[in-house]
């Protein structure tokens, strides 16, 4: 039985079904969807990779475990979010280098640069000062193109360039799609840190992706 992973409700209650009858295809499918972002997230509050793939083993054993007590009351991704994070705060705890996600987005030295380098607009004494010098071409149908596995491997490469917080927060939002809301509570940001952060990392996104996209 083949059931999809970003579903509607209806069909996120067959796949709970099938994941508590023990359905080993709906579970595997489940991990191929959200095993990389898990490990992003995770990867934040420990200080080796190493202990990422560790915890992220733990969370997936834990899921299958509680599933006969999860209430539905929110999504199985945000579930699923919530106890990988909670596992990785102890682990981090454990290890003595754990970082709350609050002191994090001022401490990177990334975040003290401009989301868009500042030769993409005009200076003072042009025209129009601040305003885009060249401004960005219009990438013809990006949905077709993502869909190519060589476009995937260009953005998953892109995503892995980005500084850790900046990771976590565009997998959670962009990736997986959760909203602004329980992005802050599972990294612990205020609205607005997370908005900033979103908005950089978009944005570098976007730059690194531009060659690629336009060619």
């Amino acid at each position: 039985m083949t059931i999809g992973i970003d579903t509607t409700a209806e069909d996120e209650t067959a796949l709970v079904a099938a994941l508590r009858a023990g359905d080993e295809e709906a579970f595997s499918a489940l991990v191929r969807r959200h095993h990389s972002a898990l490990r992003r997230v995770v990867r934040r509050y420990v200080p080796t990779d190493a202990l990422a793939d560790e915890v992220v083993q733990d969370a997936w054993l834990a899921v299958i475990k509680g599933l006969d007590r999860f209430e539905e009351r929110a999504s199985l991704k945000t579930w699923i979010f919530h106890i990988a994070t909670n596992l990785a705060k102890t682990r981090g705890i454990r290890e003595r280098r754990s970082v709350p996600f609050s002191g994090l987005a001022g401490n990177e030295p990334e975040d003290a640069a401009p989301a868009v380098a500042a030769d993409r607009f005009q200076r003072d004494g042009e025209a129009w000062p601040g305003h885009w010098a060249v401004p960005p071409r219009p990438w013809e149908d990006p949905d077709r193109r993502a869909q190519s596995l060589e476009a995937r491997e260009v953005l998953r490469a892109a995503i892995g360039g980005l500084p850790a917080l900046h990771q976590a927060v565009v997998t959670l939002r962009d990736v997986e799609g959760l909203p602004a809301e329980e992005v802050c509570a599972l990294l612990e940001l205020s609205a607005g840190n997370q908005r900033v952060i979103l908005h950089r990392a978009r944005s570098r996104l976007r730059a690194s992706l531009e060659p690629y996209m336009e060619s």
